[in-house]
Formats: structure tokens, C-alpha cells, sequence
């Protein structure tokens, strides 16, 4: 090989190796926008992480997070979703059904994972379960058929018990299926259903006075987002006037209310990890059919039941998955 050629391969293989390099350091790393009505993180981001690190992602290394916390307030919901499509992130990861609305408008694009949904369909965000079509697909809680499940269970915690408030946003569509749906299981079960709406935190103190005067024995909250936020205040006026409250998840339960049965939400925050894997290596949403919960939670806190003068079965705290003492 003459000098020249020696030359001309070793210039080639040097450009080659800087390209390889080049490629190498320019290699995008994925970027998923996190939206969420709450404050700050918990139980359900760390189980969301935690998936992420089972299929080979750590935050901060091979993937971008970015985190964005409603706070409560729903009025925030479209400039929190706006920011993130303006980041231009690969996925959005909602959590709640208001707030993959608030994505939706956001943006037709972009693929949008469901960490759970209480009634996407009737909701609108997706045509069906088995093709959700469009850039949306994860996971549904399917809240609103546990209606009649939390009743019973309420029934059988309190023995005798035949009135039940209900407290619900009626603005809200999965609000609405959930309060249909416990309206129909109220009567097989004896029960007199009463509604009481809360639109918002100015609602709280009407709705708790009007129940007390409507002389209901326990109170079933249908929460959204914006009373999650602000259940602390909902769970002071429902120990003020000595009413026991069913929740459709336990965070509800660990922050003082009486007892939550539902979908265990950690178990859909992981499981949207797999979603996230999935549409990162090619695979387009409208492809992935929206997946169902398969864990659920009994939850009783005995401290508040203690409190408001309760005593609980015994063959019901033998099922409790998590008893609060």
C-alpha cells in the first residue's frame, strides 16, 4: 500500500470515529411531561418512576422528566399542559381524566398516557378501550363501577345504616357515570341516596350543614382532582360534624377519612411506565388499547372510627388490606 493510501485510510477511519462520536453525544434523550392536580410527589410519581426503572429508565440519566403539579387548580391545568408541548417532550403522563383533557386540547400530536381515567370513554378522551384511536391510550381506574361496591361495603361497616350522602362534582362526566351508577345500587341495598353537590371549595361548608340537616348517617365522596387537593379541609368538617366518609382511594383514608375501597393508583401509575417504554420504541397509541385496573384496596382508618364512635366488624377488618390505627 503506498504512502498516500496509508494516508487517505487512516483520514477516513479518524472522520469515521468523530461522526460515531458526534452521533453518540447528539443522541436525544427522551423527555416524558408529567401532569398532575396535586401538590407535590407521592406514592403514585415514585411507583410511575419505579416502572420507568424496571424497563431500564433512570430519571436524570436515559430520561427527562418533567414534572408539572396543578396544585389543585384546575385554572392551571391549560398552561401546565401548554408548557409541556411547548418543551416539545416525547409522551405526556396525565393523571386524572380532567387533567388528559387539559392535555388533549393541548395537543393532537404528541402521545398522552393515561396513569388512570376514571371514565375515558364517556369522558370523550377516547373512542373505545380496545382502539382508545387518536394520540391517547394507558389506563383506566374504572371508578365509576365501584359505586355500589362502596356502598355495600359502607353498609356493612355501619349496621342499620339507611341514609348515605353522596357528595359529587356534577360537572364533571366521570362524577356524573359514578353517581348514576350508586344510584342504582342504593335501593337493592335499602339505602336512601342523598345528593350534595361541590362544584368548588366554597361548596364545602353548604354541603356538610345540609347533610347534617338531612340527618344522613355517612357520607360517600365521589372525589375529583380539585377536592383531592383540598381534602384535608373536607376531612375536618367531616369529623366536625361526626359523619364517617367512604373514599374511592386511600390517600383519603391516611389523611384522616374513615375508609376507601378502589383501584390500588400506584399499581396504574407503574403499569403506565409500560405504556411509556412502548411508544418510545415506535409503537403509535392509538395501537395500545387502554388496560383496566387489576388490584384493588380496602382501607380503614380504626383511629377515626374510634373517634366518631364506630366499632367495625370484625370479619370486615379481617379483609382490610391496610388497617390506620
Amino acid at each position: 500500500m503506498s504512502k498516500k493510501m496509508v494516508v487517505f485510510v487512516l483520514a477516513v477511519a479518524i472522520l469515521a470515529c468523530a461522526c460515531l462520536a458526534d452521533a453518540q453525544q447528539t443522541k436525544k434523550v427522551p423527555s416524558v411531561g408529567y401532569l398532575s392536580g396535586v401538590s407535590a410527589p407521592g406514592p403514585r410519581e415514585e411507583a410511575f418512576r419505579q416502572g420507568l426503572r424496571d424497563r431500564g429508565y433512570v430519571e436524570g440519566k436515559n430520561i427527562v422528566i418533567e414534572w408539572r403539579f396543578a396544585q389543585g387548580k384546575e385554572d392551571r391545568l391549560p398552561t401546565l399542559a401548554a408548557e409541556l408541548v411547548g418543551l416539545r417532550v416525547d409522551i405526556i403522563v396525565t393523571d386524572g381524566t380532567r387533567l388528559t383533557r387539559a392535555a388533549k386540547n393541548a395537543t393532537r400530536t404528541i402521545p398522552i398516557v393515561m396513569a388512570s381515567d376514571a371514565d375515558p370513554i364517556g369522558s370523550g378522551n377516547i373512542a373505545s378501550l380496545a382502539r382508545p384511536g387518536g394520540n391517547i391510550t394507558g389506563l383506566t381506574n374504572n371508578n365509576p363501577d365501584l359505586s355500589g361496591k362502596r356502598l355495600e361495603v359502607l353498609k356493612e361497616a355501619i349496621p342499620g345504616i339507611s341514609r348515605v350522602g353522596i357528595i359529587w362534582n356534577p360537572e364533571l362526566p366521570t362524577s356524573v357515570t359514578a353517581f348514576k351508577e350508586a344510584e342504582m345500587a342504593a335501593q337493592p341495598l335499602g339505602l336512601q341516596l342523598q345528593s350534595f353537590e361541590m362544584r368548588g371549595p366554597d361548596d364545602y361548608e353548604g354541603a356538610f350543614q345540609a347533610a347534617v340537616k338531612g340527618r344522613v348517617r355517612a357520607l360517600t365522596v365521589l372525589s375529583d382532582s380539585l377536592m383531592f387537593s383540598n381534602r384535608t379541609r373536607i376531612l375536618e368538617l367531616a369529623a366536625k360534624h361526626k359523619l364517617p366518609t367512604m373514599h374511592t382511594q386511600s390517600l383519603w383514608v391516611e389523611a384522616g377519612g374513615f375508609m376507601s375501597y378502589g383501584t390500588y393508583f400506584p399499581d396504574l401509575s407503574r403499569r403506565a411506565a409500560t405504556y411509556v417504554d412502548k411508544i418510545l420504541k415506535g409503537t403509535k397509541p392509538a395501537d395500545l388499547p387502554v388496560e383496566q385496573p387489576i388490584k384493588f384496596e380496602l382501607v380503614i382508618n380504626l383511629k377515626t372510627a374510634k373517634q366518631i364512635g364506630l366499632t367495625i366488624p370484625p370479619n370486615l377488618l379481617a379483609r382490610a388490606d391496610k388497617v390506620i390505627k
